[in-house]
């Protein structure tokens, strides 16, 4: 591996041709070529404060606005479990193309004029939206790679997503060709396995500010299966990959594509509140 940039622009490539075959297929589900990350932060000054309420009010946001908007192909939101920052709140959207990202912003304004037609009212809505929000947010966009485990359907209850930062390390005598296969292997006989995960989303860093960023989110039912995915996952790697040298190689060869370093993170995934 020679360059930083050689490996991301294989990656990205891989996931294009990916996501173009996965979406000329009419009965396959549309992949997304970008995911946009916000990190939001409550309003701790809020005194009125009512989370069902702010519910109430996202809930009218996405049947009147985001659910309508041909442009966002998926949307998501996410609370604070265990993480650094109770604060901290995510929104997740996804994207078919990058012009998509550039053009949903023009046809939300639009709808919220639709439904809103009263621009007294609109303001009011909005502003108490709004008001739930502390005024600074982060923003990410991170590019799926294939390797997904996809739910069979919609949830109709609330899911625990456990998300797993890791850190490339580009090693010099590193390939795409071997990074790719080494993982698409341990995937295929351990992730998609696992019956606990019941959905699975691997992405790499496409725009922000750590582009060596490596993220997988994990969903399951309840915490408790989060223990279980750990113990499974042991018990899948040992059958997969018996203690030998070959696959102590295999081990050495995957670890050198990462620093060593990773981050968890544990959110409430809000199945009422996604397109």
């Amino acid at each position: 591996m020679k360059t930083t940039n050689q490996f991301f622009t294989a990656i990205v490539l891989t996931l294009l041709l990916f996501s173009t075959t996965i979406v000329a297929q009419d009965d396959a589900p549309k992949i997304p070529e970008f995911i946009t990350v916000t990190t939001n932060h409550w309003n701790m000054d809020k005194k009125d404060f009512k989370m069902s309420e702010w519910k109430a009010a996202e809930k009218e946001y996405l049947e009147k606005v985001t659910m309508k908007n041909e442009f966002i192909l998926g949307s998501s939101m996410y609370l604070h479990n265990m993480t650094a920052d109770n604060s901290e709140f995510l929104s997740v959207q996804t994207f078919a193309t990058w012009e998509d990202m550039g053009k949903f912003g023009d046809r939300n304004a639009e709808l919220e004029k639709a439904a809103w037609p009263d621009e007294a009212k609109r303001k009011v809505f909005l502003k108490n939206l709004n008001s739930y929000y502390a005024n600074e947010h982060s923003d990410e966009i991170y590019a799926p790679i294939p390797g997904g485990k996809f739910m069979d359907e919609r949830p109709t209850k609330d899911m625990v997503c456990y998300v797993k930062k890791s850190y490339f390390a580009f090693p010099e005598d590193g390939t795409n060709e071997e990074f790719k296969k080494l993982r698409m292997e341990g995937n295929a006989t351990i992730v998609q396995k696992n019956q606990y995960v019941k959905a699975y989303y691997p992405n790499v860093h496409a725009w922000g500010s750590d582009k060596t960023e490596y993220i997988e989110a994990f969903y399951l039912d309840s915490l408790a299966d989060l223990d279980k995915m750990f113990d499974r996952d042991d018990e899948l790697m040992e059958e997969a990959f018996p203690d030998n040298e070959a696959n102590r190689a295999k081990g050495k060869a995957w670890a050198k594509y990462f620093t060593g370093v990773h981050g968890d993170y544990v959110y409430t995934y809000i199945h009422d509140l996604s397109k």
